[in-house]
């Protein structure tokens, strides 16, 4: 079988996206860190961006706030590719057997797994020199994610429910913005978390959806496949936490009646996305899930307007 040659983009990048323009030699590397799937970054950072927004609503930060945000920008990226790496590196073998993972580099052959480390070695310590800039509680803290990145590619290997240790995972950043910026962690910040948790059990029940026969076929596990056709009536349930963890964050903060009116876009892409949904077809599915950074960003309106409103 031949190799897939360098150039060759895996089936959910975006198209025309840079990374086929960039230099041969780097292309593989670009894969790996997934800098043709630019969702994923957002994902990552925008919990970051409402743990900051948070944290800054109810009187912290200041004027640092938008050089943290841009930190925070950079440091997503980063960790995010190298966390990007460290799944290919454990799933090489599952990626090989899946058609839609099956050119990603490793398996395809273009990468071997000594450079995939070193390259994820590379990225971690941009992170960590991003970390390094924040406080000591945001440094302890951001440390603490390590444990659940370290864990989360053999998740799917022994239970049904990966989506909700990725939530863990992908939603840190929600608490390291508001330890960056208020210097403590609350119960404020923790409910922002949750919301993140259901967040990401929502966009990537979806997500997942797409590999289900594969998926069953070598033994991975899912929500996807656990739920079934159950999965509208779940993905239901997920966006009303995500809603209610979101409101009692901002009754955690005293917040003003705009920032629960301010909700009010997200719950509507949600109840979009439901709308739209079709589990049995996979260009709906990713289109839905790539939709989530929207959803992400509509739900930061609350705390930015929260933010207008206590600075006057």
């Amino acid at each position: 079988m031949t190799s897939p040659a360098p150039s060759a983009a895996t089936p959910d990048a975006v198209p025309g996206n840079w990374v086929a323009r960039a230099p041969a030699f780097a292309q593989p590397y670009l894969r790996l860190m997934r800098a043709d799937r630019p969702v994923g970054t957002w994902l990552l950072l925008i919990p970051c961006f409402w743990g900051l927004a948070l944290a800054a609503a109810g009187g912290y930060a200041g004027f640092h706030l938008l050089w943290y945000a841009v930190l925070m920008s950079i440091g997503a990226y980063a960790m995010r590719g190298a966390g990007c790496a460290y799944n290919d590196i454990v799933d090489r073998d599952f990626d090989a057997k899946v058609e839609r993972t099956a050119a990603r580099p490793i398996p395809a052959g273009q990468i071997s797994v000594k450079q995939a480390w070193a390259f994820l070695v590379f990225l971690s310590f941009i992170g960590l020199a991003v970390l390094l800039q924040f406080n000591r509680v945001a440094i302890f803290v951001g440390l603490g994610s390590l444990a659940l990145v370290a864990a989360y590619p053999f998740m799917k290997r022994i239970t049904w429910w990966p989506q909700a240790w990725l939530g863990l995972t992908f939603n840190w950043g929600a608490l390291v913005g508001y330890a960056a910026a208020a210097g403590k962690l609350d119960a404020a910040a923790f409910a922002l978390y949750a919301a993140g948790l259901f967040w990401t059990l929502f966009y990537d029940t979806i997500y997942a959806h797409q590999d289900t026969e594969d998926d069953a076929l070598i033994g991975v596990k899912s929500t996807a496949l656990r739920l079934g056709e159950k999965t509208k009536p779940a993905l239901g349930f997920f966006f009303a936490m995500t809603l209610v963890f979101f409101a009692l964050a901002g009754t955690l903060i005293h917040a003003h009646w705009i920032y629960y009116l301010a909700l009010g876009p997200g719950a509507a892409h949600f109840v979009w996305q439901l709308k739209h949904l079709d589990i049995h077809d996979n260009h709906v599915c990713l289109t839905l899930f790539k939709s989530n950074r929207d959803a992400g960003l509509l739900l930061l309106l609350s705390p930015l307007c929260e933010l207008g409103l206590s600075s006057f």
